[in-house]
């Protein structure tokens, strides 16, 4: 008698699998936000700067901007006005703006 036909395990995607539960779904949701936020931002970052600042968590409370080191921090909150005034002729909802210094990712 031959073994019957095995099974092949159903995968989903991280996003379905995210968006299956409201609470994940609003965390997927936040990080697309963020990300579009930075898409937005890069433009009128000075090209130097460019690379690297990277969006962090967007919450209740504000948006995180992530820089490697404390001299890009610096330069980035001298930019804060014009940031804010770029996400709100955007159209984004106005959120407070935190620059943190986080070690790059390895």
């Amino acid at each position: 008698m031959a073994p019957p036909p095995k099974q092949q395990a159903h995968t989903r995607p991280v996003s379905e699998a995210l968006g299956a539960n409201a609470m994940l779904g609003r965390l997927l949701e936040r990080l697309r936000e963020s990300e579009a936020r930075l898409r937005c931002v890069r433009q009128v970052l000075p090209p130097a700067m460019r690379a690297h600042v990277r969006g962090g968590v967007l919450d209740e409370e504000g948006w995180n901007l992530l820089v490697p080191n404390s001299a890009v921090a610096a330069k980035l909150r001298q930019c804060l006005p014009l940031i804010e005034q770029v996400l709100l002729d955007e159209g984004w909802a106005r959120v407070a703006l935190r620059v943190k210094v986080q070690a790059p990712e390895r």
